[in-house]
């Protein structure tokens, strides 16, 4: 017999007949809605002026008004056996045994009585006894309607109590019951629920994956540490900038621990009720050491694990504050021999609270930065695997060159974007071409290609980014020139030069210098070819003041203002100047002397660099895109080595990739920017 043919057991989720109880108010309300409306009794409708001929005919025994509302018409006993009161009657006993009356209809209050007078004239008149039809009054109460009503109202309050409560409780671990919205929402990875990412499927972090995957020895083999008398690490929190691949080495620790892995995210604990985030939190650890050895996944912590008594009016109750401190209490309260590891994920580790940090919660904090050029590498070889037709041009290595500072995230979109472009074009293979329109697609955006632009701007453009390239060609500590263009790209981008920064850690006070002067070479090129400045040097100018005020401020390298740093991550600061208002203006002027050297030191450059300027900017109008071996064969090759020269090749010229890629000085901030974009003229 088939496994799949045998059971139920086997049978997938969602798959096969499931029962509903919102289904039995549905059919609830169906019936009350169909008693509610289900006439008062079985006997004909009818209506005054054919019971007034019924009436002046003699076949009519006697008449009852019911609640002011309704009239019954009971016939004689003659009548009923005649035509045509034969097929119309309804007239029988009751369940009750009590008589029905023949005809029923609906009256408005006070017309009855007249009507009557009316009717005992027509008698007089046709010579009858007008008394000779009894007419009688009856009051009855409606307990059946008055009980369909409460019914109605109680039910739909009901059911609407419960759908509020189950939307707040959620369906992770709360189910259909209202009472179970303190119940933590974690997904639950077991034996049943396999997890099909292990750490080959991780590329790049090589430091990041030997801590967790010691993490996951622990839990396979506890004695093997304990006999040392070591103890189990507690808690081991992933910090590093988004799509570095924090979620995904996660997933790979639940592949590979074999132990069951609740994961879920840090907004799940937090909830409009007061009380509920550290309900949640309580239900959390209680289930995971009915589960243990085991392990807790919180991504993007830093939704309930912020620093305590900020942004906090007084006197109020802060729902986030009461769900940390059950967090740590939690973490506290078990033992570290009881298999249980907590793993948390944040982008944002300056604003956790310290409590959190501290050894004894969470005793490992690991970095999951930025993949170097090797890391890039490999990443590139695990998401090339899925793409089944590659052409014979594309070079991992050549890729993971031409995207420094690329996260995994980033790259997997470039192979992504690179497979659809390939499609879009009706190739059979994905070519290296196709790669580099994928980069420039990621880095500078879509290629305006309908974007019409005035030949006097074209020109400026041109001239622009020609200084550009040709500041970055004679500074030593200048990035390498990969490309420059003057095709559109993105929402506002005229223009672009895109670099091969270093990979280097350490930036010196002339490398920095070195790239406010490149950066500062589109503006200054503009001033000596036009005699005057356009508006497309924004970029430039808001990146060289960033990085100015960053020498001066947080790096020290201004001798004026001295070896101080005000760089306040913590925000312990709060809206206060670290400093007097004297110093802020010394900060001012330093900045100042220090963007006036740069410029003057970049125009004087350009200017005993005229030609080449002016060659590069009539061949960018020309052919709108350069690349560096462009540059090479136009002004020469450049004064200084390049190391990264062999990840640059020379494409077609057909290739419209218009990207920019220059250095990025680490300026410490809580989102670090791409570094691939300089300017946008």
């Amino acid at each position: 017999m088939d496994e799949n043919q045998n059971s139920g057991e086997n049978r997938k989720p969602g798959t096969g007949f499931r029962f509903n109880p919102y289904w039995i108010y549905g059919i609830l309300l169906l019936v009350l809605l169909i008693l509610s409306f289900y006439p008062r009794s079985s006997s004909q409708s009818t209506n005054w002026s054919e019971v007034r001929a019924m009436v002046l005919k003699g076949d009519v025994e006697k008449l009852v008004m019911t609640n002011d509302r309704y009239v019954d018409v009971y016939l004689t006993r003659q009548a009923r056996d005649q035509e045509p009161y034969k097929k119309k009657s309804a007239r029988r006993e009751d369940m009750f045994g009590s008589d029905q009356p023949d005809f029923s209809f609906e009256i408005e209050k006070g017309y009855f009585n007249d009507e009557i007078k009316d009717l005992k004239q027509e008698l007089v008149k046709a010579k009858l006894d007008p008394n000779k039809i009894p007419i009688s009054y009856e009051s009855h109460n409606d307990y059946m309607g008055q009980i369909l009503q409460w019914a109605l109202l109680l039910g739909g309050l009901f059911i609407f109590l419960n759908l509020m409560f189950r939307r707040a409780g959620g369906s992770g671990g709360g189910g259909p019951n209202i009472f179970n919205i303190g119940r933590a929402r974690a997904q639950l990875f077991d034996k049943d629920t396999k997890v099909n990412i292990s750490f080959k499927d991780v590329a790049g972090l090589e430091e990041a994956k030997v801590e967790v995957m010691e993490i996951v020895d622990f839990l396979k083999n506890p004695k093997k540490y304990t006999n040392l008398g070591g103890k189990i690490p507690k808690g081991a929190l992933l910090i590093g900038p988004p799509g570095t691949g924090k979620t995904l080495l996660a997933k790979a620790v639940a592949g590979e621990a074999g132990v069951p892995f609740f994961s879920l995210s840090g907004s799940d604990f937090v909830e409009m009720f007061v009380g509920v985030g550290a309900s949640r939190v309580r239900d959390l650890f209680k289930q995971a050491k009915e589960k243990a050895p085991c392990i807790i996944f919180i991504d993007e912590i830093d939704a309930i694990g912020r620093a305590r008594g900020k942004n906090l009016v007084q006197g109020s109750n802060d729902e986030r504050e009461n769900t940390l401190n059950q967090l740590l209490a939690e973490m506290d309260g078990f033992g570290t021999d009881s298999g249980v590891i907590i793993m948390a994920a944040t982008n944002r580790p300056d604003i956790l609270d310290s409590a959190l940090m501290r050894p004894g919660r969470f005793d490992r904090q690991i970095t999951v930065d930025r993949p170097d050029l090797v890391g890039r590498e490999q990443i590139f070889k695990v998401h090339l695997k899925p793409l089944t037709k590659l052409g014979n041009d594309v070079d991992a290595h050549k890729l993971a060159a031409q995207t420094p500072g690329f996260a995994g995230a980033e790259i997997a979109n470039v192979c992504n974007e690179a497979a659809l472009i390939a499609a879009r074009k009706d190739k059979e293979t994905v070519d290296m071409i196709d790669f580099q329109d994928a980069i420039d697609r990621v880095i500078g955006g879509l290629e305006k290609k309908n974007k019409i632009i005035s030949p006097e701007e074209k020109e400026i453009v041109a001239y622009h980014e020609a200084g550009h390239a040709v500041a970055g060609w004679f500074l030593e500590n200048a990035d390498p020139l990969l490309k420059v263009s003057i095709v559109p790209r993105g929402v506002a981008a005229l223009g672009y030069a895109q670099y091969l920064p270093k990979e280097q850690y350490l930036y010196r006070t002339g490398q920095l210098v070195d790239s406010m002067c490149m950066t500062l070479g589109g503006r200054v090129a503009e001033d000596i070819f036009f005699g005057q400045i356009s508006t497309g040097a924004q970029n430039d100018l808001e990146r060289i003041t960033k990085l100015a005020y960053s020498m001066v401020t947080m790096y020290g390298m201004s001798a004026k203002v001295g070896n101080v740093s005000f760089y306040d991550p913590q925000g312990e600061y709060g809206y206060q100047k670290p400093y007097s208002e004297k110093t802020s203006e010394m900060i001012d002027e330093e900045v100042r002397m220090l963007i006036d050297s740069a410029y003057t030191r970049t125009k004087n450059l350009l200017t005993e660099k005229r030609e080449q300027v002016e060659i590069l900017a009539k061949e960018l109008l020309e052919k709108e895109i350069l690349f560096q071996a462009d540059l090479e064969t136009l002004i020469g090759k450049r004064p200084f080595e390049t190391k990264v020269h062999e990840a640059a090749p020379k494409l077609p010229e057909e290739n419209t990739l218009v990207t920019e890629n220059p250095a990025e000085v680490p300026v410490p901030k809580e989102e670090p920017e791409n570094p691939h974009i300089e300017d946008n003229a």
